[in-house]
């Protein structure tokens, strides 16, 4: 980071607009993301998170304002210390996995056999030992995918910045993406994470940004982010009638099973006194934060599954 002090941020965006034609897909955006954590960019469809991150490495000019990577504008020629896993998955798809993996290494200045030994090092952890010599083109999707993750993480960069790396992915491969995720991180290294995954969200990511038209709708830690949209959900086994909503809504509600949201200023103890007072027997009361889906819910009115695709 040549010689800057640990509160500098690793990535700066101040006052970035990005207009194609009369359209602004990114407006007036301001965030940093700090040393060592783990930050999600999450966002519908359109809403200029993949816009964002191409602008920060130069891919696109921005329309006006800064985007800085260790202080000052990436300049993928001398800056080797940014890994870059971009949406659309592309290598040299008729090449040998290994030859691939080993030139990507070498582009990031790595010595030949240096690179070939940690790709293959690499293949065996995510169970593609023996695809060394195969052709990329024979391999599956998430195959692929694990091999470009491969070349991300090469000579542990200090930035990583992930455009949707589980995408396609089923949950025992999920898990062992993340893990080499985590990893990365637990060595020092800055995530930027873009993620339909809510529960990623939750369990990775330090502090959030979620883009909307390409504003800020809110941006602070994942706990600050819940409690803006909501006091909280109770989950709640009980028998007898609920009593009429005072300063809460019933969203799922059965026979013996409940789910409740908290208006602001009732805290779940308020509602289990209501539930009390009512004659409800309460068998069970989970309260919990608002979840990252639910906000995510709120934000855009669709689930996060409903807004993964390609798109600005």
């Amino acid at each position: 980071m040549g010689g800057m002090t640990d509160n500098t941020p690793v990535i700066e965006v101040r006052n970035f607009t990005m207009r194609f034609g009369d359209k602004a897909v990114v407006d007036d955006l301001t965030f940093d993301v700090r040393p060592g954590e783990t930050f999600g960019l999450l966002g519908a469809n359109g809403s200029g998170k993949t816009t964002t991150v191409r602008a920060l490495l130069g891919i696109y000019t921005p329309t006006a304002g800064e985007l800085l990577v260790h202080g000052r504008p990436f300049d993928p020629a001398a800056d080797y210390s940014l890994g870059y896993l971009p949406e659309e998955r592309g290598l040299y798809r008729k090449e040998r996995v290994l030859d691939v993996m080993t030139y990507f290494g070498q582009l990031k200045g790595l010595e030949r056999t240096r690179a070939a030994a940690w790709s293959q090092h690499f293949l065996e952890r995510v169970d593609l030992g023996d695809k060394g010599n195969a052709r990329l083109t024979t391999l599956s999707g998430g195959q692929q995918q694990k091999v470009q993750l491969g070349v991300t993480i090469m000579d542990n960069p200090s930035l990583l910045i992930l455009d949707e790396p589980t995408k396609g992915f089923d949950p025992v491969n999920r898990r062992l993406l993340l893990d080499l995720v985590e990893a990365q991180r637990a060595a020092g290294a800055t995530v930027v994470i873009i993620t339909h995954q809510m529960e990623e969200v939750e369990r990775l990511c330090d502090r959030v940004l979620l883009l909307k038209d390409g504003r800020a709708e809110a941006y602070g830690t994942v706990a600050d982010v819940q409690d803006a949209y909501g006091s909280g959900i109770v989950r709640l086994h009980y028998a007898g009638a609920l009593p009429e909503p005072h300063g809460w809504r019933p969203l799922t509600r059965e026979r013996n099973y409940a789910e409740i949201e908290l208006g602001e200023g009732t805290d779940a103890q308020v509602l289990l006194r209501q539930l009390v007072d009512a004659g409800v027997e309460v068998r069970s009361f989970d309260a919990s934060r608002m979840s990252m889906e639910q906000v995510f819910l709120k934000v855009y009115g669709q689930a996060p599954d409903e807004a993964e695709g390609a798109a600005a």
